[in-house]
């Protein structure tokens, strides 16, 4: 079961609020599950800009190579730097210590999927 208390995309990220202006993603259990073992995380620099549906890093999995997509649009504050060393922290984590990247943004989550709206898109594919 996704956390009710974040929002989703189709490119199977989650996104949850922060402090005024900022939000959290990483990649959803349905995703790094389908990826199997993940094994490498490359994730923006700090500063960099985002643009909403656009590529911002890639997860390697012992299956295959995926892109991750930025949720918003924004300047990224940080990223999680223990990825770098225990990329399975994905697969272990997804919701809390997996996360990956922090972002400045200006762009409403609003029109995300909820969690029973990603649940439901996941069950058709």
């Amino acid at each position: 079961m996704d956390p009710q208390d974040r929002k989703y995309t189709k490119e199977h990220e989650w996104v949850s609020l922060g402090a005024t202006g900022t939000v959290r993603f990483g990649i959803t259990q349905y995703a790094q599950e389908a990826l199997g073992d993940i094994v490498y995380v490359s994730l923006p620099a700090v500063g960099a800009q985002l643009t909403a549906g656009e590529p911002c890093g890639e997860v390697e999995s012992t299956k295959s190579v995926s892109d991750v997509y930025a949720p918003v649009s924004g300047t990224v504050l940080a990223v999680n730097v223990v990825l770098d060393s225990a990329p399975e922290t994905v697969n272990s984590d997804p919701y809390e210590a997996g996360w990956m990247v922090e972002v400045q943004t200006a762009d409403s989550i609003e029109s995300l999927l909820d969690s029973a709206g990603y649940s439901d898109f996941v069950a058709g594919l």
